[in-house]
């Protein structure tokens, strides 16, 4: 693999190959696509290896502490050998970034691979096409939030604890000197929190980009203006904090901070700035000075930064990981806003060029990201990102007819189960319940007495070893659903698996290789809206299409009770992965074909969602999956427009199909009167299900069909995450 070095002793950069560092124990190995400059720490460093050795001397005071010592305790030749070797090797750049999980080691329990993590350490979040990263610097990155933007969690995170170490409240004024990338970050967390900003930066530039941010103004620090900012909204008594985010030899933001900070103000010391504290000012005005150390609590602490020990949060709010996703989450509820900051982004290839450019003054930046070779290109240059849609490879064993009844076993019977599918399977003439599967024994108890199975236990493969039990239903949390689907087919059994089928691409290829390898393919996903007998009607009085269509479906999803497990995004998928299947097959069925690319695009936070699927023959579905809508209103409506009609869907309980003037026959239908209660069809896709087992018939969804829509689910995560549509390349 490819990472950036620099020697110290030379100044020398490169980008050298390096072998891929191991996947040890308690974290994750991260490849790469976007890293973060930090054009005020890394520059430094940068310019400081440049310097002569005098020069290197002068810069680093407390390294030059530790030399005196070691000459004291070891003689000047092994000190001389020990210092040239270690100013003479190569050391790594880069402390900020995001990538995609590729390997987890032993211990991690909280992402898996494929997973999208912000990384943070100038030891382990390297510009470096693969790195390894212990937990606690690492952490999820919230859905719609952009990898580009995702990079910014570590240096967001210097910022955030900036600002609660000045502890700043409501309604108080702040002053940042010092606009640069970290200063700018201060600017919007403090207005984020109702703190008025006043900036202070000798480049007006700068002070503009502040303003544009939150900053009520902005100006030189050595004119009046920030005087004149400061007394005007302070009533003349100064700031509440000042917060140094320069850099430098000059002491000017020290003593600036004294004169325009109030009587017992505080001042925070965020960047690495001279500070000769000018005695009778700070004095004075008894001034509380303080520190921030970086990212946080558990910064040089080895023991939470490399072995995972955290800290209980009852004592320790706010940690480096903690804070790390705090930042990502502002950004995802558009708190705070990074694109701004972006000034330059750089193949990870032009790197030494790249960072000699502003070494030497020619690119003028606030942000600088590298993009690295496996990120798809957001200018639209490369080839759009993709999701692949696995083939169905199978020669399937001949369906083995069940005897009537047909027995039936159930995993799982939570809510959806006994509201939506037992009620009609107990009353189904034919159907024989024969056991239920549970992790808790009551719940099995529950349900044998409620709808009479004839066993209830914990033991799921005493079931999958039944020889009598022809189909079995997998009705679980959705992180469950591929491994459970496998296991029952590999048991010979039919299977009926609630969506979604799978969380990920690996556990879709995993499903399907299964298939190929038992021969069976008597698989089911719950996608039941194709089955409701009102949409039924309206497509068949909506007759076949000659153009291209227009579909557009709004899910008015509501706002989940507090506690839902539909909520654990890091365990069991979002919101839209674990029902959007529903929308996208319902959209696939009335449009008879199979998406061939989605691009979707979310509202700050990914409350609200666009989905737009494109179709081989031009048409679109656009599904609107919105969670802050009105509770009154319809979940679901539906329009599809061809050839000079319209079909609307109101919610399952009303339908109608208007035709062109020009039509012969009548103008419009609209179903003939309105169901006792909304059938989605659950009871009808039931009965397909049952008849197959029965008959050995085709399955009621073809497998094909059922890959595709959960690919194009799968799609819609990278979609948010590349902000361009994904194509779903089929394989042969």
């Amino acid at each position: 693999m490819k990472q950036v070095v620099q020697n110290y002793k030379s100044g020398e950069l490169a980008v050298l190959d390096v072998p891929v560092p191991g996947c040890k124990p308690g974290g994750v190995l991260v490849r790469t696509a976007y890293s973060l400059i930090s054009t005020g720490t890394e520059l430094m460093k940068v310019s400081e290896a440049g310097m002569s050795m005098l020069g290197k001397a002068r810069s680093r005071p407390d390294q030059v502490a530790k030399v005196v010592q070691s000459v004291a305790t070891n003689g000047v030749p092994a000190t001389y050998r020990k210092v040239m070797g270690k100013l003479d090797s190569y050391t790594p750049l880069g402390y900020s970034l995001c990538g995609v999980v590729e390997q987890v080691g032993a211990g991690v329990d909280d992402v898996k691979v494929g997973d999208l993590v912000a990384c943070a350490g100038n030891e382990h979040a390297l510009h470096a096409e693969l790195n390894w990263v212990p937990k606690n610097l690492y952490t999820p990155v919230p859905d719609g939030l952009a990898p580009r933007h995702a990079a910014f969690g570590t240096v967001g995170s210097i910022a955030l604890q900036g600002v609660r170490q000045g502890e700043s409240r409501l309604g108080e004024v702040a002053l940042v000197i010092g606009l640069g990338l970290i200063g700018q970050l201060v600017v919007q967390l403090l207005a984020a929190s109702g703190v008025r900003v006043v900036g202070a930066d000798p480049d007006p530039a700068r002070c503009e980009l502040a303003e544009r941010l939150g900053a009520e103004a902005c100006g030189d620090p050595g004119s009046s203006a920030v005087e004149a900012a400061v007394a005007e909204l302070t009533d003349g008594h100064g700031v509440d904090q000042v917060y140094l985010a320069a850099g430098g030899g000059s002491n000017q933001p020290v003593e600036l901070a004294a004169r325009l900070c109030r009587d017992r103000g505080r001042v925070v010391d965020i960047g690495k700035c001279r500070l000769d504290l000018p005695w009778n000012a700070y004095y004075e005005k008894e001034l509380d000075v303080r520190f921030s150390r970086s990212y946080g609590p558990g910064r040089y602490d080895p023991e939470y930064e490399l072995e995972g020990r955290d800290y209980p949060i009852g004592y320790v709010r706010w940690t480096e990981r903690r804070n790390l996703a705090c930042f990502l989450d502002l950004m995802a509820r558009g708190s705070v806003d990074v694109e701004p900051l972006v000034s330059h982004v750089a193949d990870f290839d032009d790197a030494v060029e790249t960072y000699r450019s502003l070494k030497d003054g020619e690119l003028k930046a606030v942000a600088v990201l590298f993009r690295y070779p496996e990120q798809a290109e957001e200018t639209g240059a490369a080839e759009a990102p993709a999701v692949a849609v696995p083939a169905v490879h199978v020669k399937p064993a001949k369906a083995r007819p069940a005897g009537s009844p047909v027995r039936i076993a159930f995993v799982g019977a939570g809510n959806y189960a006994t509201s939506m599918l037992l009620p009609h399977l107990a009353e189904r003439e034919g159907v024989e319940l024969s056991t239920v599967v549970t992790t808790t024994a009551l719940s099995a108890a529950n349900a044998q007495r409620k709808f009479g199975f004839a066993r209830a236990t914990t033991d799921l493969d005493a079931v999958l070893g039944d020889k009598s039990v022809d189909a079995v239903f997998v009705v679980t949390r959705h992180s469950s659903h591929a491994e459970l689907t496998r296991k029952a087919l590999l048991s010979g059994k039919a299977v009926f698996v609630e969506k979604p089928l799978a969380l990920g691409e690996d556990e879709l290829a995993g499903v399907l290789a299964t298939v190929e390898e038992s021969g069976n393919d008597r698989l089911q996903v719950g996608f039941n809206r194709r089955f409701a007998p009102l949409l039924q009607e309206a497509k068949k009085r909506f007759g076949a299409r000659t153009g291209p269509a227009n579909l557009r479906y709004l899910v008015n999803a509501g706002r989940l009770e507090h506690g839902s497990w539909y909520l654990r995004q890091g365990s069991e998928g979002s919101r839209f992965a674990g029902e959007g299947g529903h929308f996208i097959d319902t959209a696939s069925w009335l449009l008879d074909a199979d998406p061939v690319s989605v691009y979707a695009v979310a509202t700050p936070g990914n409350e609200d969602l666009q989905v737009v699927l494109r179709y081989p023959d031009g048409s679109t579905a656009t599904i609107s999956y919105v969670t802050t809508g009105a509770s009154g209103y319809p979940k679901e409506t539906l329009d599809l427009v061809a050839d000079g009609k319209v079909l609307r869907l109101d919610d399952f309980v009303r339908a109608s199909v208007y035709f062109e003037k020009s039509t012969a026959g009548p103008k419009r239908w609209v179903s003939s009167r309105l169901p006792k209660a909304r059938d989605k069809g659950q009871n009808a896709e039931l009965a397909a299900f049952v008849r197959a087992v029965r008959t050995g018939g085709p399955m009621p969804v073809p497998l094909e069909s059922l890959v595709a829509t959960t690919a194009a689910t799968l799609a819609v995560p990278a979609g948010l995450a590349g902000g361009a549509p994904v194509t779903l390349e089929k394989r042969r």
